[in-house]
């Protein structure tokens, strides 16, 4: 790789010498399998609910409901249980996000990506072996801590791995691989569902993604940050030399020592993120993972299959075109790998928002105006359904989809980044598993309105990005204080030092930190 100077010309104006590596990529490839375990049981689970064979066995109310000529074509899949199958993992997802934030800490953020592994490993010989629907349910918990392990770790450890220059491209790998997993997922109904046992095929090849990150894991590096922050100085240097890919790594190294000695001396995170100084990142973190939800996109994704039922497609139909919207996930979240280093966050996420916004207000006009409680829509109007769901993952995918976590796992300083982005996976975990919960009787209730409901809030994402989001393009993670938070109109005002935002350290803290940029 040629060489690449990664300049942090801010508070101190230092650069940062590194290459772009081929250690950095690897790396970052094998711990992104994280992202495709998750996004393979996005796609699975939609595609498994609409299989005959599947309701039959577990929600044979469904099943009846499902083929009733007049039943309202809203409310086929209107059951809490089924839903259960889908969020009962989010909602495990949710819980295990908290003490995995510990575990990145302590054991490293390797140690909880292999962790994640062995947890969707198990969750997925639970799910193909299940008899009855509570053994089904178990395997989903297990599966939600695997990817509440998973979400936390693989975000923060490509972060600290990557070059400044080249930060958000590796990060938002993570997406590529959620999207991947989907499409992959997609693919599998496809050809499993006419099968009599196709739904436990489905469920059981979610262990292969598990398999790969178990594996590859072994073969990469933990980050520098984390053995730093564990006390193993001499690994951590060797590691940071050998990512960076150059011998020059004292300023940097320096500074990531300094950085631990201020994260080292927060005895209580989680605490310490109830701070004023903490509130503009913790806000932010937050919002963009609930926001991310309430596009929509996931009711979409979860859904697709019985969503192209719903306007009239048969079930094959329906999963073909769950494949081609999984495709234009993938391509478009390439676009985002493309450009979000050079156009920056927020142009990416404000073009988004107009586009979603128009995709969301024409699908429920279209359902509103042309689709009947027991009819079907016209084969060419359910095409434009198809094309305008692709419009609007298109959006999601190259911008709130990536840029979600992306903008997550940059804007924590190191004494609060695992605390401060266990709120946000939890947060995206939360409201993940609400609208798993309760997508398909919100659509039973609210017919094409729900719809109009997700646009409502794209309008609110929109008016957040342009006056509260500051842009975080090519900044390193510890000078987003100076450079970024100090500096924007509102938040600026809680960039307070003082003896008693700082957990009891003084004036030596904050002195210290200033001269921080990792």
């Amino acid at each position: 790789m040629a060489p690449v100077i990664t300049s942090s010309a801010g508070t101190g104006g230092k650069e940062f010498a590194a290459k772009l590596t081929w250690r950095v990529l690897t790396c970052g490839l094998i711990a992104s399998t994280g992202g495709l375990m998750f996004g393979y049981d996005i796609g699975i689970s939609g595609g498994v609910t609409g299989m005959d064979t599947f309701l039959k066995e577990f929600f044979p109310k469904v099943y009846v409901k499902k083929h009733l000529a007049k039943e309202n074509n809203y409310c086929k899949y209107d059951n809490q249980l089924l839903q259960l199958f889908t969020s009962s993992l989010y909602l495990a997802a949710l819980v295990m996000s908290f003490y995995a934030a510990t575990m990145c800490k302590k054991f490293g953020r390797k140690l909880t990506m292999q962790a994640a592994s062995i947890f969707f490993l198990v969750g997925a010989i639970f799910t193909v072996a299940s008899r009855n629907l509570w053994m089904l349910i178990i395997g989903r918990i297990l599966l939600g801590f695997g990817v509440g392990c998973g979400n936390q770790a693989v975000p923060l450890f490509i972060s600290e791995i990557a070059p400044v220059k080249y930060r958000g491209a590796l990060n938002i790998c993570f997406q590529l691989m959620i999207t991947v997993g989907i499409l992959i997922a997609n693919i599998v109904n496809y050809y499993t569902a006419p099968i009599l046992w196709g739904w436990r095929l489905s469920l059981g090849l979610a262990g292969i993604p598990a398999l790969i990150l178990i594996i590859g894991s072994f073969s990469i590096s933990e980050t520098p940050t984390s053995l730093v922050e564990r006390g193993k100085l001499d690994q951590g240097k060797r590691v940071l030399k050998a990512i960076r890919g150059v011998d020059d790594v004292d300023l940097e190294f320096e500074e990531i020592q300094e950085a631990c000695e201020i994260a080292n001396r927060i005895k209580n995170p989680f605490k310490n993120l109830m701070k004023t100084s903490s509130r503009p990142q913790l806000v932010i973190g937050v919002l963009m993972q609930v926001f991310q939800q309430f596009t929509g996109i996931n009711a979409i994704m979860f859904y697709s299959p019985v969503l192209f039922q719903t306007v009239g497609f048969k079930n094959d139909a329906a999963l073909l075109s769950a494949v081609i919207t999984g495709t234009v996930n993938v391509v478009s979240t390439l676009v985002s790998i493309a450009l979000v280093d050079r156009t920056g966050r927020r142009s990416l996420l404000l073009e988004a928002c107009g586009q979603m916004g128009i995709s969301q207000a024409a699908i429920g006009a279209i359902l509103a105006s042309r689709l009947s409680l027991t009819g079907t829509l016209e084969h060419s109007t359910a095409i434009w359904v198809v094309l305008l769901i692709c419009v609007f993952v298109s959006g999601f995918a190259w911008s709130w989809g990536p840029l979600g976590w992306l903008v997550a796992s940059e804007i924590f300083p190191l004494k609060t980044r695992a605390a401060g982005f266990s709120f946000a996976v939890s947060s995206n975990m939360l409201f993940t598993a609400l609208i798993a919960q309760s997508f398909l009787s919100m659509m039973c209730k609210m017919r094409a309105g729900i719809f109009f409901f997700f646009l409502a809030w794209i309008v609110v994402m929109c008016l957040f990005v342009i006056f509260f989001l500051p842009e975080t393009k090519q900044v390193p993670i510890d000078e987003m204080v100076e450079r970024v938070w100090k500096q924007h109109w509102y938040w600026k005002k809680y960039m307070i030092d003082d003896d008693d935002d700082n957990d009891g350290n003084g004036p030596a803290e904050s002195k210290l930190e200033k001269g921080v940029s990792t």
